[in-house]
């Protein structure tokens, strides 16, 4: 049993060490990008299929995120009498947690899928190997322009997330609920600084990079067969979203801190 454990501990410390010099050659690839604008048509390319395509899904999910809030969140505030503070409820939660996280995990299933199927089938395919052959990094080539497009792109879309997150809560609000509509906002301007939304907007920069660097990676390292490909795409949807959580975690944790510290020390600012 202990042969066993000890084992499964190294394995995992040797493919926790190759994922990380895969992330080193990444960022290092990405560095050498901008001053090679020969690269920039394949990092448009990919921020056009990253970005611009997972626009539709990234609407649907912020437009039913602040819809579904409103709902559920409406029949409790209205039995304390404070349904015109439904808006402070529905935006802090959309551009802070439920908006980044969501959006986060919707492109982890939509790009981190495709990206893991296109470099594991090229893989497979010995395209990569090609690449190699021809003198080219594939790593300049295949991974840099990807994942400096999630990197680029998915604050951006997770600002689209809220968006619409917010406005979906405020037609269900006051169309439906029948909540004042002046009310509505002037609480919810009362309630939502300009930390929370620049905190929601920094996660999804980092949980982007964590997206394309999964994904790619497991393109890379994946078996031979459709078998191999499949099981790649699942595990780089599932440690995409495990990592996104555990990533909001100590977001959650170290932003507060920081934020406390803040307001304890402005008034010595």
């Amino acid at each position: 049993m202990l042969e066993i454990v000890g084992a499964n501990t190294i394995n995992g410390i040797e493919r926790l060490g190759r994922f990380v010099r895969f992330a080193g050659g990444s960022f290092s690839a990405i560095a050498k990008i901008f001053f090679r604008p020969r690269y920039y048509g394949f990092v448009l390319a990919q921020m056009n299929a990253i970005g611009v395509h997972s626009v539709p899904v990234i609407m649907a999910t912020g437009a039913f995120v602040g819809m579904i809030l409103a709902i559920q969140a409406f029949g409790q505030l209205a039995a304390m009498g404070l349904e015109e503070r439904l808006g402070v409820l529905i935006n802090i939660a959309v551009v802070k947690e439920l908006g980044p996280v969501l959006a986060a995990v919707m492109l982890a299933g939509r790009v981190g899928g495709a990206l893991t199927a296109e470099l594991g089938t090229m893989n497979v395919t010995e395209q990569i190997a090609a690449v190699r052959s021809m003198g080219t990094d594939p790593m300049m080539y295949l991974v840099a322009p990807r994942v400096l497009a999630c990197l680029l792109l998915t604050p951006f879309l997770i600002i689209y997330a809220d968006f619409l997150g917010i406005l979906g809560g405020y037609f269900i609000s006051v169309f439906q609920l029948q909540i004042n509509a002046g009310a509505y906002w002037d609480y919810s301007a009362q309630g939502v600084e300009l930390w929370d939304v620049c905190t929601g907007i920094l996660k999804g920069f980092f949980f982007g990079g964590a997206i394309a660097l999964i994904s790619c990676y497991k393109g890379f390292t994946c078996r031979e067969g459709a078998q191999g490909v499949g099981q790649a795409c699942t595990e780089a949807f599932v440690g995409s979203f495990m990592t996104i959580l555990a990533m909001n975690y100590v977001f959650a944790v170290v932003l507060d801190a920081v934020y406390k510290t803040f307001w304890t020390l402005r008034p010595l600012l």
